[in-house]
């Protein structure tokens, strides 16, 4: 698979019953990292309120989803989602994760790099920041990648999906530090 293989999707063209097939596929490979989403997914019905809730938040502007598709297979490989939104202050969070079998695909750059231009061009946005646990080390190599700063470490921050609580590093890239990248 290359660069051409795949396509970014929209929430409305998602099918809870694939979202729950890539969370399934993907249970070890993101649960220490994507907790919260995979217990709101860990079962199709629940699945389906995880894609139904998301609608609901992007229709109030609460919230943004994108995800990646196997063009051959037509499967979802991929998810970014746009959080955390303050619009008081003009910054907002990205959470992704890609398949365990197109990571080092350069697909979640690419996701990255579209919801940064979202992010700044669209929602007006100041700030995107990443939060991201210690232990996560390729999101951090995105977020470096994309010339996010490191601003700190939030100690016991993240509770991972073994229950233990664990540090977060928090990256922040500035509209400005965006337009000059």
């Amino acid at each position: 698979m290359d660069f051409t293989d795949w396509k970014t999707d929209r929430i409305e063209h998602i099918l809870p019953n694939e979202f729950y097939e890539l969370i399934d596929k993907n249970r070890d490979h993101i649960g220490h990292t994507f907790p919260v989403t995979l217990a709101n997914s860990d079962s199709p019905e629940n699945a389906e309120n995880f894609i139904s809730v998301s609608k609901d938040r992007e229709k109030n502007s609460e919230g943004y989803y994108f995800y990646a598709r196997d063009i051959k297979t037509n499967n979802l490989i991929g998810y970014l989602c746009v959080k955390t939104i303050d619009y008081r202050i003009s910054k907002c969070e990205l959470g992704y994760f890609i398949d365990k079998d197109y990571q080092g695909k350069g697909i979640t750059s690419k996701m990255v790099s579209d919801a940064l231009e979202f992010c700044f061009k669209e929602l007006m946005m100041n700030k995107v920041f990443i939060c991201t646990s210690e232990v996560n080390l390729a999101s951090q190599r995105i977020a470096l990648k994309h010339n996010f700063k490191q601003e700190g470490i939030l100690r016991d921050e993240f509770r991972n999906g073994d229950g233990q609580l664990q540090n977060t590093v928090y990256f922040g890239l500035l509209k400005s530090e965006y337009i000059k990248s």
